[in-house]
Order: C-alpha cells, then sequence, then structure tokens
C-alpha cells in the first residue's frame, strides 16, 4: 500500500503555480495557521497578468501591529478592497476563454465576507483545487512545532517572492496561453492559467513540476 504524503504549509492569497506544483505530489495538506504571521508575504498577496505586466494583488488587514498569529488576523472590514481585487480580475480575465465558468464561484468567495485571512486563504485554496480537478485532504495544524513531524514535508516559507522560483526546485516554467502580451509570464496567482486553460490546467502544472524531494 501506497504511503500517504503530507505536506505542511502556510496558506496564501490566490497561490502561486510554485504553490501547487509543491503540494500536488501530496495526499493531505496541513495549513500551518498557529505561526507568527509576516507581513509583505505571499500570505495576503498574488500576482495576476494585465495589460501592464504583472500586477500585485495585496489584501489589506486590520492587525497592522505587533506579534500576532497567521490564524488570528483579521482582515481588513468592507467591500472596498475586495471591490478593487474583482475590478482588477475582471479587467484582466474577461477575455479569457474559461473566465465565465469559474468567475462566479471565485466572486463569491472573495465577496463571502471572511473576517479572518486564515478562512479566506483556505476556501480560496479549495476554489483552486477544485478547478483543477484535483481532491486533497485540507487540515489546519493544532500548534507551532519548529520542526514538522517524521515522514511530513515541510514547506513552510519555502515559496517567497523575496527570491526567484528559479532559486528554487519545485516549479519549472512550462508555458501556456495567456490574454496579454507577447512574452510569457511565470509563476502568477493559480487563476491565471485556470481562466487561461480550463480543464488542461492539471496537464500544464503537472508539466510544470520537479519530482518532489524529502
Amino acid at each position: 500500500m501506497r504511503k500517504i504524503m503530507v505536506a505542511l504549509i502556510e496558506p496564501h492569497y490566490l497561490p502561486s503555480l510554485e504553490f501547487f506544483c509543491a503540494i500536488l505530489p501530496c495526499d493531505t495538506v496541513v495549513l500551518e495557521q498557529h505561526e507568527h504571521f509576516a507581513k509583505q508575504t505571499l500570505r495576503n498577496r498574488c500576482y495576476i497578468n494585465t495589460a501592464q505586466g504583472p500586477q500585485l494583488l495585496s489584501v489589506p488587514l486590520h492587525d497592522r501591529h505587533g506579534k500576532i498569529l497567521l490564524k488570528d488576523v483579521r482582515l481588513e472590514p468592507g467591500k472596498k478592497w475586495r471591490n478593487n481585487h474583482w475590478r482588477t480580475i475582471e479587467s484582466a480575465y474577461r477575455k479569457a476563454p474559461f473566465y465565465d465558468y469559474y468567475e462566479r464561484d471565485l466572486r463569491e468567495i472573495i465577496f463571502h465576507g471572511h473576517e479572518l485571512l486564515f478562512e479566506l486563504n483556505r476556501d480560496l485554496l479549495s476554489f483552486c483545487l477544485r478547478g483543477i480537478g484535483v481532491k486533497k485532504n485540507i487540515s489546519a495544524s493544532v500548534a507551532f512545532h519548529a520542526e514538522a513531524e517524521k515522514d511530513v514535508f515541510d514547506l513552510r516559507s519555502q515559496i517567497s517572492d523575496k527570491k526567484p522560483f528559479a532559486s528554487r526546485t519545485i516549479y519549472r516554467p512550462n508555458s501556456y496561453y495567456q490574454v496579454f502580451g507577447n512574452e510569457f509570464v511565470p509563476n502568477l496567482s493559480l487563476i491565471d492559467l485556470l481562466f487561461c486553460e480550463g480543464p488542461e490546467s492539471l496537464a500544464k502544472l503537472k508539466s510544470s513540476s520537479f519530482p518532489l524531494n524529502k
């Protein structure tokens, strides 16, 4: 019987292709919620492709000072940032071949009214996995441990936009159709791949993945 593979990773906002390449081989994904929240990271931001090139979407947070656990980080209340994000996403992808297939579900999550960043990211992760047709057991950590349990792939804080993805052996770009530009932009949020490739997204993702190393 094949051993169950488990990944431990912090949840990102509309995660990148590299994030999904990292968790793709694993059956279970444990989302780290007991770490101290790190500002200016992919935990609350992502990159999408626009007519002006790659654009950062950053989720504003209510808690801006002092150490706070990721599970307790609250979102800025109101619809202003949600409206801004959705207008940008809609402008970027409404002409993409598969936008109409996924936009309603994504919009419902963004405007659901989550109060906590962790819950928003968890629901967006589930949306992305459904979109590419992948089933995984998703759970949350119950306590923080500096070292992961034996046989768990510890991916915490490994995926960052502070260093280029090429410095890691997780994601290797395999180009696909994109709405804007003549030059392929790699490692954007998964929604870029999903809106552009639809049912072919998983195959593209698999072909962009390095073998998982323990």
